[in-house]
């Protein structure tokens, strides 16, 4: 047979299209030429794959052969193609036989003497591979990613030859049975217990893992912001099936080992302050996800938030209300998944000591709005509950010993259950779902009327103060949202004026809104 069809995927984002690799042979001088829409990787596939046949015990074809990676309007990069060229090359040439390669798909880079090497992104071609109903063959140490895919049935090799030997059905190639996580030294996760003090912060923590809410904690250095935020992870409900494949497909896509004792734990990002805008959201001339990407269905934590870069901080707007980021390039767009809970940690100004009773502000009232003018006020509006983390005296940091992660982790789950049989979580709820869970009496609506007059808060910040008013009814088993619960909810809408307008709220009204009913 002089023309051979193979099957392999390419890498769209977290999407694996499929790659139909035609070969074929024809008279005329011996040459190979790749057509497609192919980078310079893929066309260096032809010495690659010329030699790996050689060093296998193959015969090269000395005729005109021409691959063509359809469709042609899809951009392909790296080598993994180099797989299914070489299946096709032996096909098209009579060496191997080609009635069961409509069952399987091929993605490996070759080495020139035949070895399978590893590729990025092969997570997401095992999902599309079995909901096409064909197996994926890849490399051995693709093997963790790919045996995650339940029902298992990919295949992996160490090379060439033993691909050829199970096509020829002599030695069947081994098959997956499913991930082999550890059970005997699981992941270490930060606990609660560490935060000494804090009852205040670690209420609105609580509530934040709930609802899944946005929180900012703004204190002076060394009071415990970064060690209350690393804590968050740890009182999340582990990830479904769902989740975790999502979440390790964005990783597989960037590249990123598996480490299977986090197979279930929330993704707790941490990117430093110096870090781009292409860094947080996505970007290259070849898209790749970014930090927000990376800490999909988990914790994304910007450290020192006035030191990000404006532009940067301000990219994050959207991704924060849809849950995902598109990427154009000239070259590709790719759409990324980027559901994360945002939590923020920032200092009251430059020199981190306005308002603290122990040590001196340095900075001037200009120097203070410029410091957190670098944050805008949308995204500001954007954090569902800002909190206030001062500094608290060494006796009492000994003496308050709060709870572990353990106990308030099954106060957020009882919480997070009562969410989903609602039909999903307090901050996902649309404006109808919000009217319906969180119905509010003539006491209550006045009360969420004067915190909206008073600190001149936008529709969609009184949505949030709504939803983070349900997420306390949910840890309190209320089936209703009180007037308890609103007065809570408006005490974490309190600093909105201080954040963002510094010295236009007087310090008599910093704490208004715990008495706004009166």
């Amino acid at each position: 047979m002089s023309l051979a069809i193979v099957f392999s995927r390419a890498q769209l984002g977290v999407d694996a299209p499929l790659v139909t690799v035609e070969v074929h042979l024809s008279n005329g001088l011996p040459a190979l030429s790749i057509v497609g829409l192919p980078e310079t990787a893929v066309r260096e596939s032809r010495e690659r794959v010329r030699s790996a046949l050689l060093h296998s015990g193959f015969e090269f074809p000395a005729r005109r052969i021409t691959v063509n990676l359809a469709p042609a309007d899809l951009p392909k990069q790296g080598g993994r193609y180099d797989l299914a060229i070489a299946i096709g090359i032996l096909a098209s040439s009579g060496q191997i036989p080609d009635d069961a390669l409509v069952d399987y798909e091929f993605v490996a880079e070759l080495a020139l003497g035949g070895g399978l090497r590893p590729v990025c992104g092969v997570l997401p071609a095992v999902l599309a591979g079995r909901n096409a109903q064909r197996r994926l063959i890849c490399a051995r140490e693709n093997a963790r990613e790919a045996a995650l895919v339940d029902p298992p049935g990919s295949l992996v090799a160490d090379h060439l030859v033993e691909i050829c030997q199970h096509l020829r059905k002599l030695e069947p190639l081994e098959c997956l049975d499913g991930p082999v996580i550890p059970q005997d030294s699981p992941a270490e996760v930060p606990d609660l217990i560490d935060v000494r003090g804090q009852a205040h912060a670690r209420r609105a923590l609580e509530i934040t893992a709930a609802g899944a809410h946005n929180l900012l904690l703004i204190g002076p250095p060394g009071t415990g912001k970064t060690l209350l935020a690393s804590r968050l992870p740890g009182l999340l409900p582990p990830l479904s099936e769902a989740e975790a494949l999502e979440s390790a497909a964005v990783q597989s896509v960037c590249g990123k080992p598996l480490d299977l004792r986090r197979w279930r734990t929330r993704p707790f990002r941490a990117p430093h302050h110096n870090a781009s805008a292409a860094a947080l959201v996505g970007g290259g001339s070849i898209p790749r996800p970014g930090e927000i990407s990376l800490a999909h269905n988990g914790v994304l934590f910007l450290d020192e938030l006035p030191e990000f870069q404006r532009h940067a901080l301000n990219m994050l707007r959207e991704p924060m209300e849809t849950g995902s980021v598109t990427v154009s390039r000239a070259s590709a767009r790719a759409e990324f998944p980027a559901r994360f809970q945002f939590v923020a940690a920032m200092n009251p100004c430059p020199c981190g000591y306005l308002g603290d009773e122990e040590h001196d502000c340095q900075c001037s009232l200009l120097q203070v709005q410029r410091y957190r003018a670098r944050v805008s006020g949308p995204l500001l509006d954007r954090i569902d509950l800002h909190v206030d983390m001062p500094r608290l005296p060494w006796r009492q940091l000994e003496q308050e010993i709060g709870e572990n992660s353990a106990t308030v982790r099954q106060r957020v789950m009882l919480a997070r259950e009562k969410q989903r049989q609602r039909g999903r979580l307090n901050v996902q709820l649309t404006l109808a779902e919000l009217d319906e869970a969180c119905e509010l009496g003539k006491v209550e609506k006045l009360l969420i009327d004067k915190v909206a007059t008073r600190f001149r808060l936008s529709p969609r910040a009184i949505h949030r103060i709504q939803r983070v008013a349900r997420s306390i009814a949910d840890l309190d088993d209320s089936p209703g949202v009180t007037q308890v619960h609103l007065q809570e909810a408006c005490s974490y809408r309190c600093n909105d004026g201080k954040a963002a307008r510094p010295a236009s709220l007087p310090a008599e009204r910093r704490h208004e809104c715990h008495d706004i009913s009166s």
